[in-house]
């Protein structure tokens, strides 16, 4: 092992065992009973300002802005920059969405989205409809993660010289038996004590970074020049692609269950609102680690890295390990490696409760509240698993696509949980229809986009071709679910629907 290699393993080690002591230290903060789901789940919904502002910002802060962003860049250039300004309008859409969400939920005791749609519209199947379609629409994002992961792990292998094949596969299981531990113990505990450290190393890595590659290849100017020059425009046949990759991602991020999940753990309304203000600043650290898929090609022992793997995901660790010192680099990858892990727990925390509350729990209404958290427990380790089939059946390079898949099923939710916390106007047949038929719709799109001479190629692209250009799929997907939705709530006769949601007890007691 050469000296360069073991200083970038030691301190990588190093950190990572404070890591994860915070990590298992979780279950022990802020005591609570972990035997109950709202504890396990929802931090006990006692996380303030600052803490929710992590907690969300680990939420977004993933390893679809820490690799997958720059490695569209590497590959595409300008169109994957829709990730900048889309992170800045959800933002809006957060203010709208989750106040009132929080609001409604604390009054009524909801862990998940799908409690609330429940209520809200009496209906036991649109309530697990939407359940199934945030555990699925999770399952590629988880897989993200683990993408995002396995390439730090496969970059730290190559300098000390150990890559092969089994070795990344083996550090590919040692990242999910880490996952699964980490989750199983702490629940969101856990979670929101990493997503601090792991947010502090993330902004220390990006800041460095970026001015250590700037230094080294002489500024912005000089690594434009020498990226391929289709990448610094957005052709006009590609800008209605780009701006329904915006608006869909915008309105899709505040509907997954983790982000919910995030939402509902807040202390107060006022200080969700305020941490809320606050994640912007995300926004500018994703800009950043954007053009890093402009610079590695401007720097060419990193450039070198990613030709090695023949996969853009490494640009971001290669430029770590080419222009940092030795030993800051194994901090800058434990960084984007627990970049991946807190999210992948939020995440499959999120699966686990709609799995327990919304699905098992129509079946077994007699569950007792640690047998919800013993099954949920089991659950989120079960999915980290499960969403390992999705990262074969995407390119490396295009990982990104595979958030993209997400937010398609995630996006037909909307109706139901966004729009249904304003209005009461649409009939719950009219809902579940739409929502079948905007799932039904998106993925035979998704599969269709990426045939190629009647021969699936893996999920390589999220746009489908209309006769107005080249459109976001999960844009389209949610058009025709709203349309039926719409005319069906128009034309189905109106009964009486009790306010369900403010006439039931709260599900969880009162400390």
């Amino acid at each position: 092992m050469n000296a360069s290699g073991t200083a970038l393993l030691s301190t990588f080690l190093v950190f990572f065992v404070v890591f994860a002591f915070l990590g298992f230290y979780g279950s022990r903060w802020r005591r609570g009973d972990l035997n109950k789901l709202h504890e396990w789940a929802l931090a006990g919904r006692r996380l303030g300002t600052l803490l929710v502002f992590f907690l969300v910002g680990a939420d977004l802060y993933t390893a679809y802005t820490f690799v997958a962003v720059p490695s569209g860049v590497f590959a595409k250039g300008a169109l994957f920059f829709f990730a900048v300004p889309y992170v800045g309008i959800t933002f809006a859409v957060a203010l709208i969405f989750g106040p009132r969400l929080w609001e409604v939920s604390k009054k009524n005791g909801y862990i998940t989205g799908s409690d609330f749609v429940k209520a809200r519209f009496n209906s036991r199947t649109l309530g697990m409809l939407t359940a199934l379609t945030g555990i699925v629409a999770l399952l590629p994002y988880i897989a993200l993660q683990i993408v995002g992961m396995q390439a730090v792990l496969a970059t730290i292998f190559y300098v000390l010289g150990a890559g092969s094949h089994a070795v990344e596969e083996v550090s590919l299981i040692i990242s999910f038996l880490i996952l699964a531990a980490f989750t199983f113990t702490s629940g969101l505990r856990g979670a929101t004590l990493t997503a601090v450290f792991k947010d502090i190393l993330i902004w220390v890595t990006v800041v460095v970074t970026i001015v250590a590659t700037l230094v080294s290849v002489g500024g912005f100017h000089a690594a434009f020049a020498k990226a391929p020059a289709s990448f610094k425009t957005l052709p006009g046949v590609l800008m209605p692609g780009y701006m329904t990759l915006v608006l869909g991602s915008a309105l899709a991020l505040y509907m997954y269950p983790h982000a919910v999940n995030g939402i509902l753990s807040a202390e107060s309304k006022h200080k969700l609102r305020v941490s809320t203000s606050l994640l912007p600043l995300y926004g500018v650290g994703l800009a950043l680690l954007a053009l890093f898929g402009i610079l590695v090609y401007a720097e060419a022992p990193a450039l070198a890295i990613v030709k090695h793997f023949n996969s853009g995901i490494y640009a971001v660790p290669a430029l770590v390990v080419a222009t940092v010192p030795s030993w800051f680099a194994g901090i800058a990858l434990l960084g984007i490696f627990v970049g991946g892990l807190v999210p992948a727990a939020i995440m499959a925390i999120a699966q686990a409760n709609l799995l327990t509350r919304n699905i098992i729990k129509e079946f077994r209404p007699d569950l007792t509240e640690k047998g919800e958290s013993d099954i949920s427990k089991w659950a989120s380790a079960a999915f980290k698993f499960i969403a390992l089939g999705f990262v074969f059946v995407v390119s490396s390079t295009y990982a990104i696509q595979l958030q993209l898949l997400g937010g398609i099923l995630i996006l037909q939710i909307l109706p139901s949980l966004f729009l249904g916390l304003y209005t009461r106007w649409f009939k719950k047949e009219a809902l579940i229809a739409g929502l079948l038929l905007g799932l039904f719709s998106g993925v035979y799109m998704a599969f269709e986009a990426n045939v190629v001479k009647g021969q699936f190629t893996g999920f390589n692209s999220s746009l489908f071709h209309t006769a107005l250009g080249s459109l976001y799929i999960g844009v389209l997907a949610l058009a025709i679910n709203l349309a039926v939705t719409l005319v069906l709530s128009a034309v189905i006769p109106r009964r009486e629907q009790i306010r369900v949601e403010e006439a039931q007890p709260k599900a969880e007691p009162q400390r």
